[in-house]
């Protein structure tokens, strides 16, 4: 059997070798990259869209099952665990991990595009400003997170409760058994970092993207373009590298903090300084027809058989987005989760992040279209003319105080960045280092010069279309392994869900029904345990024996 140490060598290298490969390809030849790149795309886009809608409702459908069902009450470590974290900390990381560039980039430009070009609705209707609304909640809203919560449950549950390493393949144990300390394992997560990177590439490429145009929009002297672009990455990576060298307890707790004070307070700047009536009655209805049309909207004929633009354009981008996302994210929100039971779990990663994106969007895509239906669409043709990172700035400079409102956005969409990256490199670092919690300080900078390399790189091929491009390649692949994730962890739970209510019969039935069925409980936990490989088995003996004392 293979150890730990072994795995670490394999993963890191050869992650680490490919990574550097990608990046001396797109700066030897861009034209070659953002070519292949867009025949896979366009490829998989036409043929194999629908794994990415099947997978992404499997998950919604999963989440459900485990708030409601039975398997609620277990605890992510021993039965009397506390939380580690408090619920402000657990979220402001669930925020800032989950989508928070994402949010400010698109806040105003995507309801505001689906408003000009709906799936179905006249352009700029009544109906129009419904369904823009509508869809861009359904891309934010319980897909994606329905998505992390169970790559994070999954890893939460094998490493907090089973003992197992922070990886990919150890959450795939119950179906693969001893083979996930072989090859298989190994090139579970070594794709496992491929699509971090990717993931987070796009993420960072956006985020550097809205900075440059934020610069030029507000500042003589900027200029938005390409090596004003890479500069901002450039400084931005040695900050997030400085900040993950805090650690997890400093820096990123900290900027995650920031980050949600920053976000809340220009949010609600926007709403009282728009139309606070129309936008709480657009929060509801928007809310209200989500859940509405959420399986018409899901699996309607119109997913597969209408226009199919839409569906390329931003339904697959978000899916296979999401998907490429849910390792780091997965990964990092399973880190800080410790001690909470799965009920309490799900019902945090998907419900409360959701309905904070109901609000953003609702406040910046209703002021946003009021303001662009004030000046006849001329905010709409700012982002034609100079694309979406410009449309926050152009909507904000409408309001009070603008220079000064201008600055805060910049810093926040930096404070995302930093946090976003800096998150990255902390999973990337547990992913390529057998698991470890604490990754050391030098992986870690390996892994922000990687990601800062592979943004920049698709950059200088083909922009963020050539972002969006390798994003939906990358996910693809690792859809199935999210499946297996999914089958695993039920497999597992179903398993100990047994044993749990044969332990509570123990306590509720008195010494002799104790006596008959201590062979079958034996028995049970037996083949449990025979699902994991024999070092984790052997810690968590030790663990719990450690417990007991």
């Amino acid at each position: 059997m293979k150890t730990s140490k072994s795995s670490l060598s394999i993963v890191f290298w050869v992650s680490l070798g490919i990574a550097s490969i990608f990046i001396l390809w797109g700066i030897l030849f861009p034209s070659n990259v953002e070519s292949v790149l867009g025949t896979i795309d366009s490829f998989l886009a036409s043929y194999f869209g629908w794994v990415y809608i099947i997978a992404t409702t499997l998950f919604v459908l999963l989440a459900i099952f485990l708030i409601v069902g039975p398997f609620g009450r277990i605890r992510l470590g021993r039965p009397d665990e506390k939380p580690e974290y408090s619920y402000f900390t657990w979220f402001a990381f669930l925020f800032t991990a989950g989508m928070g560039v994402g949010l400010v980039f698109f806040g105003v430009s995507e309801p505001l595009t689906h408003y000009h070009n709906p799936p179905s609705a006249n352009p700029m209707s009544m109906a129009a400003a419904e369904e823009s609304l509508r869809y861009t909640l359904f891309h934010w809203g319980f897909h994606p997170w329905a998505t992390y919560a169970i790559v994070a449950l999954t890893l939460a549950y094998f490493k907090f409760r089973h003992h197992a390493p922070a990886l990919i393949s150890s959450a795939l144990t119950p179906i693969l058994g001893k083979r996930t300390n072989g090859t298989l394992g190994f090139s579970v997560d070594i794709l496992a970092v491929f699509v971090t990177i990717f993931g987070i590439a796009t993420s960072l490429g956006l985020g550097a993207s809205q900075i440059t145009a934020g610069l030029s929009y507000t500042y003589n002297g900027f200029e938005n373009n390409t090596t004003m672009t890479m500069i901002v990455i450039a400084i931005v990576t040695v900050l997030f590298i400085l900040s993950a060298m805090s650690g997890l307890d400093k820096g990123i707790r900290y900027l995650s903090w920031a980050n949600i004070i920053i976000a809340v307070a220009l949010m609600l700047f926007v709403f009282a300084l728009s139309s606070p009536v129309r936008i709480f009655e657009g929060f509801t209805t928007t809310v209200g027809n989500y859940l509405q049309n959420l399986p018409s909207m899901t699996l309607g004929m119109n997913t597969f058989t209408g226009e199919r633009e839409f569906l390329n354009d931003w339904t697959l981008f978000y899916w296979s987005w999401w998907i490429g996302w849910s390792t780091f994210v997965g990964t990092f929100i399973a880190r800080v989760s410790r001690g909470r039971t799965i009920r309490e779990f799900v019902l945090g990663v998907m419900a409360v992040p959701v309905v904070f994106s109901a609000l953003w969007f609702a406040i910046f895509g209703i002021a946003g279209i009021d303001l662009d239906n004030a000046y006849s669409g001329a905010l709409y043709q700012i982002i034609l003319d100079q694309g979406n990172e410009v449309a926050l700035f152009a909507f904000l400079e409408q309001y009070p105080f603008s220079p000064l409102i201008l600055g805060i956005a910049i810093l926040l969409i930096s404070s995302f960045f930093i946090t976003s990256a800096d998150s990255a490199t902390f999973v990337l670092g547990m992913l390529t280092t057998g698991g470890r919690l604490n990754p050391q300080v030098k992986v870690k900078v390996i892994w922000g010069l990687i990601l800062s390399g592979t943004a920049s790189v698709l950059l200088l091929s083909g922009g963020l279309q050539a972002l969006e491009m390798a994003m939906l390649i990358a996910a693809f692949p690792f859809t199935f392994v999210v499946i297996l994730m999914m089958v695993s962890l039920l497999k597992a739970l179903s398993s100990e869900y047994d044993i749990l209510r044969l332990e509570l019969k123990h306590k509720e039935w008195g010494k002799p029904y104790q006596e008959e069925s201590k062979e079958e409980l034996k028995v049970m936990k037996e083949e449990f345990e025979s699902t994991m490989p024999e070092e984790i088995v052997d810690e968590a003996m030790k663990d719990q024996t450690n417990h007991e004392r």
